[in-house]
Formats: C-alpha cells, structure tokens, sequence
C-alpha cells in the first residue's frame, strides 16, 4: 500500500486534554500504530536539560531534535536505550518542551521523523499540530479540548498517581501560560485544523471521547 494510502486519525489539542490517552486507546482498539508527537519535543527538551544546551540557541536545539535516539516500546518511550517514560512527563521538561517547540528549525527538525510512523495499517497522531501541518490530507481529524479547570485536575491527578509533586495553582498557572505559547506561536500555532470535528472533554470520560472517535472514523469507512 502507498504510504499515501494508509489511513491516519489526527488527535490534537492542548496540554492535558486527554488526546495521549484518547489517541492510544483508539489507535489499540483498531490495531493501528500510534504516533505521541508530543512526547518528541519532550525527549528533545530533556536532551537539552541533561546536556545544559543554551535553550535560546535555536540552531543547538534543532540539531539534537534531528539527532535524536528513540523509540516507542510498547508503553514506553526510550532514549539512547533509556526509558525516560517517566521523566518526560516531568514539568520542568513539559515547561522547556513548549517553549523550544516555538522554535521553527526546531519543528523542521522533527518533520522527518512524525512522517515516518506512518506505516501499514494504519496511523493514530496525536499532538498540537498534527492535523494542521503533518498531516493535512488525513482523512479523520479530531480536535480534543477541555477548560483549562479540568485540565489542571487531569493533570494534577496524573502527577501524583506518577509520584511526582504537584500544585493546583501552580499547574492552573502553567497551562495557561503553555496555552499562550502554543496559540500564539508564529509557527503551527495551536487551532483545529481544516475539517477537524472538535471534542469537549470537560465533562467526558476517556471511554466516551474513544468511542466518538471510533464513530467518527466508523463513518467514514463506511
């Protein structure tokens, strides 16, 4: 099958609206592979931070994106043999990852590697912009969101359930600030893309956003 042929669901939306959890069940559910865009610029801040890159050096940070060792295992996410499944979720990392994604030759960098997960039979990816720029032609778009409120207590939840600190405020505080960044931004600001169905989660479980999605795409394939 042309890699053109095979189906791709985008999922996109802002931090902690529930579109890693939704994307990875949907992508289970149909057997499809499952492309955490987000978790990219995630490993490539946590490269930054570990190696004290200038994280204002646009053309450093492009080049360790573009150089990155990783790959997704089963539930886990690996860099350099390492599984840092946890350690990118932590908010120092989540916090540097929006910012350096403001970058453009940080974004170009990535380009290469989110089109390859585009394999047979099917792909599920999710993240900010991936309905919008890497894969505009995909023929189910999904925009997730929820109020910010909600997304702080998802967030806050995941946190705590992963051992890590948390503060409400702190977290209301950060979202919003991450929400600025990634609308704002002059490059793949964050938005629905052409065509995306927009999912409000706030008052929604993981099982019913899943199953929207898989009517949405049941619908298509008809």
């Amino acid at each position: 099958m042309p890699t053109s042929q095979i189906p791709v669901i985008t999922i996109d939306g802002p931090t902690a609206s529930g579109k890693g959890t939704v994307a990875h069940r949907v992508a289970d559910k149909l057997g499809f592979h499952y492309l955490d865009s987000g978790a990219l610029y995630r490993l490539t801040a946590l490269s930054a931070l570990r190696r004290d890159t200038d994280l204002t050096d646009e053309h450093a940070l492009a080049k360790l994106a573009e150089h990155l060792q990783c790959s997704f295992q089963g539930g886990a996410i690996v860099l350099s043999q390492e599984n840092v499944t946890d350690a990118i979720r932590a908010e120092e990392v989540g916090n540097t990852a929006s910012k350096i994604a403001t970058f453009p030759a940080v974004r170009h960098a990535l380009t290469g590697l989110q089109l390859s997960f585009r394999k047979a039979p099917g792909l599920v990816a999710d993240g900010r912009d991936m309905g919008s720029v890497i894969f505009p032609h995909a023929p189910l778009k999904v925009f997730l969101t929820a109020s910010v409120q909600a997304r702080a207590e998802r967030r806050y939840k995941q946190l705590i359930d992963k051992g890590f600190s948390a503060n409400m405020q702190d977290l209301l505080v950060d979202l919003q600030a991450r929400d600025d960044r990634d609308t704002n931004r002059t490059i793949a600001p964050l938005a629905p893309a052409d065509g995306a169905h927009v999912l409000d989660t706030s008052n929604m479980t993981a099982d019913q956003a899943v199953d929207q999605v898989l009517q949405w795409y049941a619908g298509i394939t008809k």
